[in-house]
């Protein structure tokens, strides 16, 4: 073989290679984390309460994503909030993926076993730290068996109105956000070709139907949500709440006045969402090959909040509070071809959720909350205190200046990391 013929031969394999680096991968996995016996479950702050019976499983459920040299896991959880000590020891067993490119999200069920382990007003502190260890390990065996499971793959992504009775804002019932981000992964190869690999769902709402007082362990909504896409579309199902901080909750109302709070109910509106979602994702375009970048920044709370300083003062688990209480956790901002996603270390209010998304440079925003951490709701300092109904909501902020201290900090990421934003 002459220079010139392998000079060729060397090229081609050279840009066979970059090619195949370049390609957009995808891979999902998921874990059961149902306590087993059952656990008491927490609607937020105080005693656990009693169950009796669980309907549908708790998850744990992965999106890996992969292009070159970026690799992003998403990731959610059935329940109430997990903390980032929580999520950190994970992260830690995670192989392949940068620790801060590791996003994890509670769905917000009021129906799930204490992630917290805060102290109740007797001083008790009583999170299963067994359990909270298991669901580590299982939730870290999941992102493991996504990256194993990567392949080749396009992305569906869409954001639309979800239509009919889903939710409303118990404080004011217009003042909420109905729009829908769906995010589909598609295999492109093999044995999964033109197969769902997975249907991310990002909405904003309480998953609290059933809630905490009934005797009912359940992931609520999102267990019937889960089984609607999957038999409908294949692949597995992440749900990845919003801005849906005072009071953006089920729309469970009935006419005479009163709630339905059962398990009928849950698949009422889980099966809706699902269809909706599944709705609004179906006429998108595939995007081949697009874009992935993901950036972090450590940003910083002070805790204002006398109950909150308690409760930090008291928590069972190592986070991260300077002594002049200052608090530490990560925002992160990813663009997914034309898709971009802020995380919201919290329980951001609407109005906070309309002004950034109105601020992404795309048509396809997406706010993930409870993302990272869960430091309660997180309002803006013109409505903080302001009002009676926001009495409550208040009081469980980490301050008067998390909301503003947040939202310059995301737009900050908007704005340095525009990204192309394209497939």
């Amino acid at each position: 073989m002459n220079k010139k013929k392998i000079c060729i031969l060397l090229f081609s394999i050279l840009i066979s290679q970059f090619s195949f680096a370049q390609n957009f991968k995808a891979g999902a996995a998921l874990r059961v984390i149902t306590p087993n016996p059952l656990l008491p479950v927490s609607g937020g702050i105080g005693t656990p309460k009693q169950v009796s019976e669980n309907k549908g499983d708790l998850y744990v459920r992965a999106l890996v994503l992969e292009k070159g040299g970026t690799r992003v896991a998403i990731v959610g959880i059935d329940n109430l909030g997990w903390p980032a000590a929580l999520g950190d020891q994970s992260r830690k067993l995670i192989k392949g993926i940068l620790p801060e490119n590791i996003l994890i999200g509670a769905t917000h069920t009021h129906s799930a076993p204490d992630a917290y382990g805060f102290p109740n007003e007797k001083g008790e502190v009583l999170a299963d730290f067994k359990y909270l260890e298991w669901c580590v390990k299982q939730m870290a065996d999941a992102v493991n068996e996504a990256v194993k499971n990567l392949e080749p793959a396009t992305l569906k992504i869409a954001v639309g109105e979800a239509k009919g009775q889903i939710a409303y804002n118990y404080y004011a019932p217009d003042l909420y956000d109905p729009r829908c981000g769906v995010i589909q992964a598609i295999g492109t190869s093999g044995k999964n070709k033109d197969k769902v690999i997975s249907t991310l769902v990002n909405y904003a709402v309480h998953p609290e139907v059933v809630g905490s007082g009934r005797g009912i362990l359940t992931p609520d909504l999102c267990g019937p949500l889960y089984d609607r896409i999957e038999s409908k579309a294949g692949g597995i199902a992440v749900f990845m709440n919003g801005a849906q901080g005072g009071m953006v909750t089920a729309d469970n109302r009935r006419p005479e006045g009163e709630e339905a709070n059962d398990w009928q109910e849950c698949q009422r509106i889980g099966e809706l969402l699902a269809d909706q979602a599944l709705s609004i994702i179906e006429s998108a375009e595939p995007q081949e090959n697009p874009d992935l970048l993901s950036v972090s920044k450590t940003v910083e709370f002070p805790v204002e909040s006398e109950l909150m300083r308690m409760i930090l003062d008291h928590a069972s688990m190592d986070i991260k509070i300077s002594k002049d209480y200052i608090i530490q956790t990560k925002v992160n901002l990813l663009n997914i071809g034309t898709a971009q996603i802020l995380t919201i270390p919290g329980e951001a209010l609407p109005n906070i959720g309309y002004y950034l998304k109105r601020k992404m440079k795309t048509e396809n925003p997406f706010l993930f909350g409870l993302t990272n951490d869960a430091f309660g709701y997180i309002l803006t300092k013109e409505d903080f205190n302001s009002f009676d109904r926001y009495k409550y909501v208040s009081r469980t902020s980490l301050g008067e200046m998390t909301g503003e201290i947040y939202i310059q900090e995301a737009l900050k990421l908007i704005q340095e990391n525009p990204g192309t934003l394209n497939h």
